[in-house]
């Protein structure tokens, strides 16, 4: 089996990258939840039996689950990967925490660098912004956003904010040298050092991330430009993909409005079957002042200005992507957007027609099962009560638990990276 090949976002699902939420989120405090970009703190240990079951039912299903603290411990025992991670951090920390991250043996750093490391406990006098050294990554089992493939090719993210830059370097360094995936060619990396050209991060620097990239088929991406991907990473993103040799030609980009709860493009859309799209109708509505604009890049061309299009889905289907939306929250615009804000347009597909979908999210249930889905809870996936294929034809969607997940702002399709899928 290839290290990695995505050319679609329903194909079976055969790897997949997770990370269990760890020690990180019970570091945070409330001063420090807009930095890091929470609207609540979680309750970690209800946190992770959440994550437990969502990981135990892609499993059930015989999708290979890696969690990505490990794979970051097993490259931290490769020295030249130890000093490509370390070498830009050391810049920033004090000679005492330089010294423990240099000694640490590798389970012990992985830690520090995800957990974050705490100024001293003891010391009664520090204000919140002061508490860590190297501050916690809560934001880490998102593995959706620090990298991207497509293809049997990776795309490390260019994060939007500096919280969340060390996710980016360090999906970058297990890319590099974790001997499971350091045969996975990197199509861009922008935060790696280029020979004398020094890495930009101006006011200009490109931003994108692995929630705004919708592999749709082995010739059309989608992206979103969104809070979190600027027009600078939609340029960037254009130029890498149009350098793959036998890469996608089409370029879908939905420019979304500016707001908190549309922070990537998979939080308004993803793909549930081969015909079959969950949407935040809003989005797609030029009467809604949600409404959001569309626009195409050809690829295959040298000029890759974006052109303007009427209407996304129609752009879509102009390119053999012809999709049904279904409407997160049902009809009810007022449950649209209570589904919307706690991820119930963000489905993981693991095979056509069998998605993983937050179980509070019941308006949207009944709207799949409308659509013919059967409906199942992974409490009795996980009994042995129900039973689900990913190889027959029968459409499901199964819930899974989501009470303290959802107050991070990110659904199963949020949670997951796709390693390794079926061609379709």
């Amino acid at each position: 089996m290839s290290a990695a090949r995505v050319t679609s976002e329903i194909g079976t699902l055969r790897t997949v990258l997770v990370h269990a939420p760890g020690a990180e989120v019970d570091r945070m405090v409330p001063a420090m939840m807009e930095q890091l970009l929470f609207d609540d703190i979680l309750f970690g240990e209800h946190a992770r039996a959440e994550h437990d079951a969502f990981t135990r039912v892609l499993a059930k299903l015989g999708i290979e689950v890696l969690d990505a603290q490990t794979l970051l411990e097993e490259t931290l025992q490769i020295e030249l990967a130890r000093r490509w991670l370390l070498e830009p951090m050391l810049e920033v920390t004090s000679r005492r925490v330089t010294e423990r991250l240099l000694e640490a043996p590798a389970a012990d750093l992985a830690n520090m660098l995800t957990h974050g490391v705490r100024v001293d406990p003891d010391n009664r006098w520090l204000e919140s912004e002061e508490l860590f050294e190297v501050p916690p990554l809560p934001n880490w089992c998102f593995q959706r956003d620090p990298q991207a493939i497509v293809g049997n090719q990776v795309i490390i993210s260019a994060m939007a904010t500096p919280a969340r830059w060390r996710e980016a370097v360090i999906a970058g360094t297990v890319f590099r040298f974790h001997p499971r995936l350091s045969t996975v060619p990197i199509l861009l990396d922008p935060l790696a050092p280029q020979g004398d050209r020094p890495v930009h991060q101006g006011p200009r620097r490109a931003n994108f991330e692995g929630g705004d990239l919708l592999v749709l088929s082995e010739d059309v991406i989608a992206l979103g430009y969104s809070e979190r991907t600027n027009k600078a990473g939609v340029l960037a993103l254009a130029r890498a993909l149009s350098r793959l040799e036998g890469g996608p030609r089409w370029l879908e980009v939905l420019k979304l409005p500016d707001k908190r709860a549309f922070m990537h493009l998979d939080t308004v859309l993803t793909p549930i079957n081969h015909d079959q799209c969950l949407v935040y109708s809003p989005v797609l509505d030029h009467s809604s002042s949600d409404a959001a604009q569309a626009f195409e890049i050809d690829l295959h061309t040298a000029d890759l200005r974006p052109k303007e299009q009427p209407h996304f889905l129609d752009a879509l289907r102009r390119r053999g992507i012809d999709y049904e939306p279904i409407p997160c929250g049902g009809q009810d615009k007022m449950m649209q957007q209570r589904e919307q804000w706690t991820d119930g347009a963000n489905a993981l597909a693991v095979a056509p027609g069998t998605i993983l979908l937050y179980d509070r999210n019941l308006e949207t249930a009944n709207e799949l099962n409308n659509a013919g889905y059967r409906v199942v809870h992974s409490n009795d996936l996980l009994a042995d009560k129900a039973a689900v294929s990913l190889e027959g034809s029968e459409k499901v969607c199964i819930q899974v638990p989501s009470h303290e997940l959802s107050r991070a702002r990110g659904g199963p399709h949020c949670l997951s990276h796709p390693l390794v899928r079926d061609d379709i």
